[in-house]
């Protein structure tokens, strides 16, 4: 009798906990219209927030989608995704785009950031689908959200689109990579969430192997977290295609910063996408590039590799990996569950975008 009174108290407590915990994250959410300008990089906060990067707008956005229905679906085999967008949005596939994608790790929905035209007046969409391909147009109107504006995104016209070129929700803070207006452009900020004062963020500075030289200006293309014993990194992942490792402590109002080059993985490249996950008891990188197929990239001499600071000649130093050659056109991907990646492919014939996951390699 004691044992299923502990029992029912402690479940008690977990509801009672979850409850709490789900109105302290949307406390700060406000009912409205999230006007955004452009829809781009996407990432998750816990109870199923939706973060996206709008670059146009120089804003990140945080959605309550009201996603949190559990699931443990894991298989996805969707044909013609493109096309089942645009005629969902009454449009032709060659008018949209698909800028990114995101599972929501409780339900495992698929979630697209859609530019629904082309050029300056494309218009922002985000999409939802579940595992078997059902689709919906996730509401921008009459949705509790709340909003950061950078103060210092990047202005040019040129350089205004990769002002948020990835992000990701690493204990309670969303870290933003892009460029930013400052004279060393490259940079990664860490804002409090809920959101509150949104600083000017860290200029990054790397040593680039192949061009051999250092760099300021270069945005990150993608970067996952990483936890190291105690110490939480960011391995972001620049063109031609240096990873760099820089301690998320370090990112400081107004500091500059020298990233740890850990890796060069080969020129005239552009990393698209990376996750982390853990498969045999060791902790691996999983990464999609535009030219150099997908990388497995171990981990296990992370802490230990010396940092590159030569120019380097052969085609990759550093860190080991090897390109697992069975995935071919592979854009965007993300983690689906703790075995799984979802994978967004174009294949090589029609040049249609599939959904497919794949047991992680």
């Amino acid at each position: 009798m004691v044992k299923s009174r502990t029992l029912l108290c402690a479940a008690l407590a977990i509801v009672l906990f979850a409850t709490f915990g789900t109105a302290q994250l949307t406390s700060s959410l406000k009912s409205g219209k999230a006007e955004l300008q452009s829809a781009g990089a996407l990432a998750f906060a816990p109870e199923g927030i939706l973060l996206v990067g709008d670059s146009m707008g120089g804003a990140i956005f945080a959605i309550d989608t009201q996603d949190r229905t559990p699931s443990t679906a894991s298989s996805v085999d969707i044909k013609g995704v493109g096309d089942k967008v645009a005629a969902m949005l009454g449009t032709t596939a060659d008018q949209i785009m698909v800028n990114d994608l995101a599972v929501n790790p409780i339900s495992h929905k698929i979630y697209l950031s859609i530019s629904r035209g082309r050029g300056p007046t494309a218009a922002p969409v985000i999409v939802r689908m579940d595992t078997a391909g059902k689709l919906e147009e996730v509401a921008l109107e009459n949705v509790r959200y709340s909003k950061a504006l950078l103060p210092n995104a990047a202005t040019a016209a040129r350089q205004r689109p990769e002002s948020i070129t990835d992000l990701a929700f690493v204990d309670n803070q969303v870290i933003v990579a892009g460029l930013s207006s400052e004279e060393f452009s490259s940079n990664l900020r860490s804002i409090p969430f809920p959101f509150q004062n949104v600083s000017k963020g860290s200029s990054i500075e790397i040593w680039h192997g192949s061009h051999g030289r250092f760099e300021t200006n270069s945005p990150v293309r993608t970067f996952v977290p990483y936890q190291y014993k105690s110490e939480q990194l960011i391995l972001a992942a620049y063109t031609c295609t240096p990873l760099v490792s820089i301690p998320v402590a370090d990112l400081k109002d107004g500091a500059k910063l020298r990233g740890k080059t850990v890796a060069e993985l080969g020129n005239r490249n552009v990393p698209l996408d990376i996750i982390s996950y853990e498969k045999g008891g060791q902790k691996y990188l999983l990464m999609a590039n535009n030219a150099r197929g997908v990388m497995k990239i171990t981990t296990d001499t992370l802490a230990t590799q010396e940092a590159i600071t030569a120019r380097v000649s052969a085609p990759t130093a550093g860190v080991s990996f090897e390109t697992i050659e069975a995935l071919k056109g592979v854009e965007h991907l993300d983690k689906l569950g703790d075995t799984h990646a979802l994978l967004l492919v174009r294949t090589g014939e029609d040049k249609h975008l599939n959904l497919e996951s794949i047991e992680l390699p």
